[in-house]
């Protein structure tokens, strides 16, 4: 179990995030940072799910100065192209044509920071996602649901629908929902221990 004094947060209005953190059975509260997502294409994804979660936990840390904070950064990779959050349903379908019958990576940086211990966690998680063949009518469909208008890549893959779109994942299923659970487990067991 972990160990901890501290309170906990968790700097996300992600209800995916707040749902799989309470997976991990420990008291938390939750609050909101905004930072604007800029993606260096100069950088590895790597890089950037990194430098964004870095950037979260510094808007967090002038919010809540005492505590254990956790914030996550989710990014969508296909083909060395950045697939962010649609600007609108037709850059949802412009995504979800490109996803279609082919493979992707999605991306989590995830930064943890003990205010108790002043250490600063930050690791991220890599899982390879493939979509099945979708048509034009199954896209325009998804879209109308209004699910994937606030998501990266344009998918959930715990919809009810779309997740239908995905014949095959390698990796950690909850990385793809936007908060690798294993990893972060890990990470509070070195803080709390």
């Amino acid at each position: 179990m972990i160990k901890t004094n501290l309170p906990i947060f968790l700097a996300s209005k992600s209800p995916r995030r707040k749902h799989l953190l309470s997976l991990l059975n420990i008291p938390f509260d939750s609050f909101s940072v905004e930072t604007e997502e800029i993606f260096d294409h100069e950088s590895t994804p790597e890089e950037n799910v990194l430098r964004l979660a870095e950037e979260k936990m510094t808007g967090a840390r002038r919010i809540k100065s005492n505590g254990l904070i956790i914030t996550a950064d989710t990014i969508v990779v296909l083909e060395n192209n950045l697939l962010g959050k649609p600007e609108d349903e037709d850059d949802a379908f412009r995504m979800l044509t490109s996803l279609s019958d082919k493979s992707h990576h999605v991306f989590t940086g995830i930064c943890v920071y003990s205010s108790e211990t002043n250490q600063q966690f930050l690791e991220y998680e890599k899982t390879e996602v493939t979509f099945s063949a979708i048509s034009e009518n199954e896209i325009r469909d998804y879209i109308r649901s209004g699910s994937p208008l606030d998501k990266a890549g344009s998918y959930g893959i715990q919809d009810d629908y779309g997740a239908v779109f995905i014949s095959k994942i390698d990796g950690c299923f909850y990385n793809v929902v936007g908060l690798p659970l294993n990893r972060l487990y890990n990470i509070l067991m070195r803080i709390g221990n």
